[in-house]
């Protein structure tokens, strides 16, 4: 906390700065508006390259888990089921899902209604955590 607050500090600090300089030189004449405005760009840049650089390190890097292929087989999850669920832990509706595997409706509902049984959930939502915490989905 006490890192940003010097940050903007020294931010404001410096734009009032320029904003004094840029009023010195125009008034006395020997710095154009251009390079005043250059200033500023120059400090805008190198703010926003030194707040992305800090946000960069301050990212987690993203955890890729592996699938478990002999906990899919344990479970009896066929292929098709375990493509509708990844399309599930996408965020997609079962028409939307049927239209991505090129098969009906009814065919995802009842995949669905298969893998509720075999993860022993009642929502899609409790599906995706299972199958996560099984190692089945990434």
């Amino acid at each position: 906390m006490k890192k940003t607050v010097v940050v903007f500090a020294i931010l404001i600090i410096a734009l009032l700065t320029l904003f004094q300089l840029s009023k010195y030189s125009l008034t006395s004449g020997n710095l154009k508006i251009e390079f005043a405005i250059a200033g500023i760009a120059a400090v805008f840049l190198l703010l926003g390259l030194f707040i992305n650089r800090r946000n960069r390190k301050l990212e987690s890097p993203r955890v890729v888990r592996e699938i478990d292929p002999e906990r899919i087989k344990e479970l009896g999850i066929s292929k098709r089921e375990h493509e509708i669920l990844e399309q599930i832990a996408a965020g997609l509706s079962n028409k939307e899902i049927a239209d991505v595997l090129f098969v009906s409706e009814s065919t995802v509902k009842t995949h669905v209604s298969n893998l509720f049984s075999k993860l022993d959930v009642k929502r899609r939502t409790q599906a995706i955590q299972k199958a996560k915490s099984l190692n089945i989905l990434s």
